[in-house]
């Protein structure tokens, strides 16, 4: 694990966005396509606002989310809905969204499809993290019901989890994925999250399912 401290939010989020584009840029110099998956929640949006003005090639980069909480895009709850305000927008508009969610009563029904529309995409070209601050990673909960099966070697590349304390089902990729990206940056803020970060590495990875991807990370910080 590679750990960067910055002076302030603003400077972590702005050169964090930056070095994200460069290492697209550079990716896509040599291969025809990116596929970037990144976060949803709001920490990451001061990311996807500047990088969503960058000239990169979008139109060459299938964008993905980690995960998705089970609800249509108008609820305030969807991690789509941000990514379309956030990220999907101005120059990033000509991206190519990869859906992990669509409409149906539980996710199970829709796992095959939603999975076929990822295939080509992996390996990951760039992956985005956050944290909380029980380890968790993506929908990859301590004490979900399905963590042991997505934490597997075999596990299929995106399933869904009911965790405690989730008020809905999600769909989440599984440490496979995540573990097999070419590059992988965690953003996290605030001292509660750097003390839980020192925290998680100490851990197993059932118990902080975070250290499925540490060892190959760069952890962006700043109070």
């Amino acid at each position: 694990m590679k750990f960067v401290e910055y002076p302030d939010r603003e400077m972590l989020m702005i050169t964090l966005a930056d070095s994200l584009a460069i290492e697209l840029k550079a990716f896509l110099m040599n291969h025809e396509r990116a596929s970037f998956a990144v976060p949803g929640g709001t920490t990451p949006g001061p990311v996807f606002d500047t990088l969503s003005d960058i000239d990169l090639g979008w139109e060459r980069i299938d964008v993905m989310l980690t995960d998705e909480r089970w609800v249509p895009e108008e609820n305030p709850r969807s991690n789509t809905a941000l990514l379309r305000n956030r990220l999907l927008t101005r120059r990033a508009a000509m991206a190519r969204y990869l859906p992990i969610y669509t409409d149906t009563e539980a996710p199970e029904a829709a796992l095959d499809d939603l999975a076929a529309g990822l295939e080509g995409s992996f390996p990951i070209s760039l992956l985005l993290l956050g944290m909380g601050t029980d380890g968790h990673t993506a929908s990859l909960f301590p004490g979900a019901d399905r963590l042991s099966e997505a934490l597997a070697a075999d596990a299929p590349p995106l399933m869904a989890m009911r965790a405690p304390g989730a008020p809905e089902p999600r769909v989440t990729l599984t440490a496979p994925v995540l573990k097999g990206a070419m590059s992988t940056h965690v953003l996290i803020t605030g001292a509660e999250k750097r003390a839980a970060l020192e925290v998680a590495a100490k851990k197993p990875v059932e118990e902080a399912p975070i250290n499925a991807v540490l060892g190959a990370a760069t952890v962006h910080w700043a109070e």
